[in-house]
């Protein structure tokens, strides 16, 4: 069986943060998204290669993470774009690695910016056993949040309908971006793009499919992460650090609060500062200022601020009355 994790997006709801950086490799905690996945591949005895199919912008990214780490298995596979206006999709991705790397055998894909609670192995184990296409499912709770994923309906484990981003969800157990394939079952990937079918979310094919061939869920409890915004990256982080904090040994306090669900990285300085539910990245430094639920990209300076679901850029300076520029946006107030 081989992988493929997908990479391949430009984050943009999450500008300027990951404008130049791939959002997998944002931290949780001591490790990041990609990290949490790439190692469970690497222990599967099942799992041969693991390809990071990624964009030819983070594709430098990627090659510098790789080369000094542990893991023997992933490699790269680059797709021809260098922005979002390029795309081609994610399953016009994905059948075109299929086909750029010979890919002939069953294939689990799964999106690196997934955070999931459960073992990716127990996820093969159900499809080992059903030898048939097989999808993750989560219950999100809310009919609101559903109307963003593709809808599962179920009759015992199969499942028997599928919408993606319906506008009127009729239940709230939703795909999580994790499914696995049959080798016999690569080929409708050419099959559905020739049909003209939308090549963007991988939840448009798992709809078509299902009207095709027999498809299965595996469904889970616990926690899962859809990292892709601001709001759902500090979400994980707090799952994370469950109602604690986390203080680089390098940073600096003095007069400082940190409350629940921070991480404080590497050479930040907070002085005469409040955090709380928020991320502050290596060598920002806090005066006079108080975050709550925001995000500090490195190396920024902030001075007598009050911020409250904010996502700030690197490499700024900003003061009270200071006019941000566009693109370092906002999250809220």
């Amino acid at each position: 069986m081989n992988a493929v994790v997908l990479a391949g997006g430009y984050a943009t709801r999450m500008w300027p943060l990951t404008k130049e950086r791939p959002k997998m490799f944002l931290p949780i905690g001591e490790e990041t998204v990609i990290d949490r996945i790439l190692a469970e591949l690497e222990t599967d005895a099942r799992i041969d290669d693991v390809y990071i199919s990624t964009n030819e912008c983070f594709a430098p990214d990627f090659e510098a993470y790789l080369a000094p780490s542990e893991f023997d298995k992933p490699r790269l596979s680059i797709e021809e774009t260098v922005d979002e206006d390029e795309k081609f999709g994610v399953v016009g991705a994905l059948a075109q690695l299929v086909d750029r790397e010979a890919i002939d055998d069953d294939l689990l894909v799964i999106a690196g910016d997934n955070l999931i609670s459960f073992d990716i192995s127990a996820f093969v184990d159900i499809f080992a056993e059903r030898d048939a296409p097989t999808l993750a499912a989560y219950d999100v709770g809310s009919r609101e949040k559903a109307k963003s994923y593709g809808l599962v309906e179920l009759e015992g484990d199969r499942v028997v309908d599928f919408q993606e981003k319906p506008a009127d969800p009729k239940s709230t157990l939703v795909s999580i971006a994790c499914y696995a394939f049959p080798q016999d079952s690569l080929s409708l990937l050419a099959t559905y793009l020739a049909g003209e079918n939308n090549p963007d979310e991988p939840g448009w094919f798992i709809q078509w499919l299902q009207a095709q061939e027999a498809t299965y869920a595996y469904t889970f409890e616990g926690a899962w992460f859809d990292i892709g915004t601001p709001a759902s990256y500090l979400d994980a982080v707090a799952w994370h650090l469950d109602g604690e904090s986390r203080v680089a040994d390098s940073a600096t306090l003095e007069n400082a609060t940190v409350g629940p669900n921070v991480h404080v990285m590497d050479g930040a300085t907070l002085i005469d500062a409040s955090v709380e539910d928020a991320v502050v990245f290596p060598g920002v430094t806090l005066e006079g200022t108080a975050l709550e639920r925001s995000i500090v990209g490195a190396e920024t300076q902030l001075d007598d601020c009050s911020l409250d679901g904010a996502l700030i850029g690197p490499d700024l300076e900003v003061t009270t009355g200071s006019v941000l520029p566009s693109d370092e946006r906002t999250m809220g107030r």
